[in-house]
């Protein structure tokens, strides 16, 4: 069969070629080598031939030592030899399932079987490990270390220039006398007692300067520039690890008939190995396409809804987002008396029940995670009848259960600074002095029991919830356990945890130095608490998660985490009074006074450097080429995505173009080959496989034609 010259050149066919060389190259190497190891068994001979034979062909007979073998030395120690080898390879082989089971933990593994989403959640949860590792590197290395070394005599103790003797008293707070084992088990628990007089708090700091042989280390100046160091470090690392999702998420979220594409030609996760999430990856696709479909059902549905089903339906939603507002007033009442009640109690120094006392310590933390865990039961259920759309269901949700989580810490630390504000006047010292001579380390305490007591839930709920669970649903096959099943990963509410943990950090680091360091080791811990209950007790959640959605949306509500946290700390730096009784910055009104102060004591040159960068000769002008250069990025990359658009338009009319010129070319060949001169040619047929290229042509050309249609 003749075959057309035009055809051969086309880029399918090449590569058929291509890869068909390929085959036959291997398929002849694979011949030759197996050809080849015969005739080289063959060809040896001899003594060595024969001892390797003997080797390797089995011996029913049980084996003899070598040093009983009638062979010479030289023979037994190569025995030997081989006979160390061959029980090292089988000694190998019985420790491979062994090396596979332990190897399962490992994150490529967990990605293989749980898809990519999980593994974004522990990439994430990994960098959240090593971030609080370097603030605890920088607060440690500024301030804690210059401390310690100011305690060996190398500097001088700040001591108070106020007029009011009163506001520098500070009292103790170690147990005097004897004292109970359960109490030392409070003051662990809550850094009241010997643990308020470490360096865990803010008040055990009270060194001003450290002289050193050639210059004067500012101790409070450090602690604020560490401060604002570790915020500004942790804004740029999530912008910069948040770019490359909001690009990928960007794309994805772009075009409707673009999702479907992706979905179904690119939707598989090649990382997944294990069968049942093979099969639940498959569930987890037809559930997006369902999903989305259910979306552009919704989405016609309210493009055809008349004026008095619209103005129902915000009727409707007005309510509901009514009683979620009363919802939330409640949890923040609550959490108000709670602290409020909380620390009126521990002025009170009566020791009840431990019991007793430990709850009243724990109270606010305890209402906080009850209402972190109430309210997102009663927002699933409120959403259902806001006639949302699917995918705005779970991101309102989300925003929701991420609003009552960060609302929740600010709500504690509102009810705190209004009981430290709050003082009959006069007011001497600024702030209650009698009840809280030393406010930043109480605000520190209160941190510090979030975040031990977030700690314990995560890990209690793993042990005594989970597995339990999954024990139930093992062991006792019956309708309701089959129902209820095992324990879903939810990935939301998994980076709910972690972040209002991370946010905690933030606030509470200004207040207590080294809870970086307790945050490094928790999440070091739930690491891998985590991973060994995802293996043990859990099962893949049914909402897939992409991993660059997954990325952008931990690192979103990571950035919100932080912007809260950046509030309080900010209020307190620059609004509140510093104690006058601890602390770095006894000396001054309130924390931020360090800083002008330290520019007064600088050279005239640098003084009115930063005296003009401050004013607001500098400040309007900084803000109008700020807003310049914001607009000519904004108008940039509105004409890049008009390029982009157009290149995608082009790339379609090039698509149509090249099947246009294909059919018209199939045609004329056609024409040439039905030609009255090709029919009297002897020995000269038709192309092969003509009439089926024309049906795919055909096919092509109108399945094209509507797709884009």
């Amino acid at each position: 069969m003749p075959s057309n010259p035009l055809l051969n050149q086309l880029p399918s066919y090449q590569s058929l070629l291509y890869r068909r060389k390929q085959s036959t190259r291997g398929s002849g190497r694979d011949q030759r080598a197996s050809t080849s190891r015969p005739r080289i068994g063959s060809s040896s001979s001899g003594r060595w031939a024969g001892i390797s034979a003997e080797t390797r062909s089995p011996d029913p007979t049980p084996q003899r030592p070598a040093r009983e073998l009638p062979v010479n030395m030289k023979e037994k120690r190569l025995l030997a030899r081989l006979h160390r080898a061959h029980s090292v390879s089988s000694l190998l082989l019985h420790c491979q399932p062994d090396k596979k089971l332990e190897s399962i933990h490992s994150l490529p593994d967990l990605k293989g079987k749980f898809g990519t989403g999980i593994l974004s959640y522990f990439s994430f949860l990994r960098f959240l490990v090593l971030l609080n590792f370097v603030m605890f590197v920088l607060i440690f290395g500024f301030i804690t270390l210059p401390v310690v070394i100011s305690s060996y005599g190398f500097g001088n103790c700040t001591s108070s220039y106020t007029d009011v003797s009163d506001c520098t008293t500070y009292p103790s707070s170690s147990r005097q006398g004897l004292v109970l084992f359960h109490q030392y088990i409070i003051d662990l628990l809550s850094g009241t007692g010997f643990l308020e007089e470490t360096y865990l708090f803010y008040g055990y700091y009270r060194v001003s300067t450290v002289h050193f042989t050639k210059f004067m280390y500012n101790v409070p100046l450090a602690y604020l520039l560490v401060t604002i160091g570790y915020l500004l470090l942790s804004l740029l690392w999530i912008v910069k690890r948040s770019v490359e999702g909001f690009k990928q998420n960007l794309v994805q979220d772009q075009d409707r008939f673009q999702s479907f594409c992706n979905k179904i030609f690119a939707g598989w996760d090649f990382c997944i190995t294990d069968e049942n999430a093979a099969r639940l990856k498959q569930s987890s696709l037809q559930y997006e396409l369902k999903t989305d479909l259910e979306e552009e059902r919704i989405k016609q549905k309210i493009a055809e809804r008349t004026l008095a089903e619209k103005g129902r339906i915000y009727l409707l939603r007005l309510v509901l987002n009514l009683f979620v507002l009363g919802v939330l007033a409640g949890c923040f009442y609550a959490i108000y008396r709670a602290t409020i009640y909380s620390q009126e109690q521990a002025t009170l120094i009566k020791p009840k029940n431990f019991i007793l006392d430990l709850l009243v310590e724990y109270l606010p933390s305890i209402v906080i995670t009850l209402a972190n865990f109430v309210t997102p039961l009663i927002f699933d259920m409120i959403i259902q009848f806001e006639d949302y759309t699917p995918a705005f269901e779970i991101r309102f949700t989300l925003m929701r259960c991420v609003f009552v989580r960060l609302a929740s810490i600010g709500v504690l630390l509102f009810s705190l600074w209004s009981q430290i504000t709050a003082c009959v006047e006069p007011c001497p010292c600024g702030y209650n002095h009698k009840l809280y001579p030393c406010w930043e380390s109480r605000v520190g305490q209160e941190m510090y029991k979030l975040m031990i007591f977030d700690f314990i839930i995560i890990a209690a709920v793993t042990i005594l919830v989970e597995f339990p669970r999954k024990l139930i649903v093992m062991h006792c096959p019956c309708a309701l356990t089959m129902w209820w099943g095992q324990q879903e990963f939810a990935i939301p509410k998994n980076v709910l945890e972690i972040v209002y943990g991370q946010t905690i950090c933030w606030i509470g680091a200004f207040y207590c130095p080294l809870l970086p360091a307790i945050s490094t080791i928790k999440y070091f811990i739930i690491f891998y608490i985590k991973k060994v209950s995802l293996m043990q007790n859990c099962r893949p959640s049914t909402r897939p998660f992409r991993a660059s959605s997954s990325n952008f949306f931990f690192l979103a509500v990571l950035l919100i985490g932080l912007a809260m946290a950046c509030v309080p700390v900010g209020v307190s730096i620059a609004q509140i009074n510093s104690s006058k009784a601890c602390g770095p910055f006894v000396n001054y009104t309130t924390s931020w006074e360090v800083v002008p102060n330290t520019i007064d004591q600088l050279p005239p040159s640098l003084r009115s450097f930063f005296h003009g960068v401050g004013s607001e000769a500098f400040a309007v002008p900084f803000f109008v080429v700020v807003c310049m250069v914001l607009f000519y990025f904004i108008a940039l990359a509105g004409a890049h995505k008009r390029v982009v658009n157009q290149l995608r338009d082009q790339l379609i009319m090039e698509g149509r173009d090249k099947r246009f010129l294909i059919q018209k070319l199939y045609q004329a060949q056609k024409e040439s080959w039905m030609s009255p001169q090709h029919r009297s040619g002897s020995g000269i047929s038709q192309p092969l496989g003509s009439g089926q290229l024309s049906g795919v042509f055909l096919e092509q050309h109108t399945g094209a034609n509507m797709t884009h249609a």
